[in-house]
């Protein structure tokens, strides 16, 4: 059993799987603070000062511990924006990622179809081998 799980972990994908995993989780932490720190400021200060983070519905008045019930969906919109600004990284990144890989260029062709007898030929032929027809080039 030890021996069949050491040869699942080791797989090509289920490592793979796991950078992703690391590497994703640093990124939303990256991207968490670009919009707590970076974005929503400048929103808020568009919006006459406004935190969202602030931004809450009150359900009940303080109680003995000092602390009332409430809707925080401030803080429900900031996560809204940085699910969007993560979607598009990555949309970003993705379509980065496709616009640098090369694609293999297409071939040359080396035949031509023949205006008469419609099969094909070498581009340099001067006559149809098929129907004998003379081919202008």
């Amino acid at each position: 059993m030890l021996k069949e799980f050491k040869t699942f972990i080791m797989r090509g994908n289920v490592v793979d799987m796991a950078v992703g995993v690391i590497i994703g989780g640093a990124f939303g932490k990256i991207i968490t603070s670009l919009v707590n720190d970076v974005i929503m400021p400048p929103v808020g200060l568009l919006v006459g000062g406004l935190n969202f983070r602030d931004l809450v519905i009150q359900l009940s008045p303080p109680m003995k511990n000092g602390e009332a019930v409430v809707v925080k969906y401030g803080v429900f919109i900031n996560q809204i924006m940085d699910f969007l600004i993560v979607a598009m990284c990555i949309f970003l990144l993705i379509k980065g990622i496709s616009i640098l890989k090369k694609r293999p260029p297409l071939p040359e062709p080396t035949e031509k179809k023949c205006p008469y007898c419609l099969m094909m030929i070498p581009i340099p032929a001067k006559k149809c081998g098929h129907c004998t027809s003379e081919v202008r080039p």
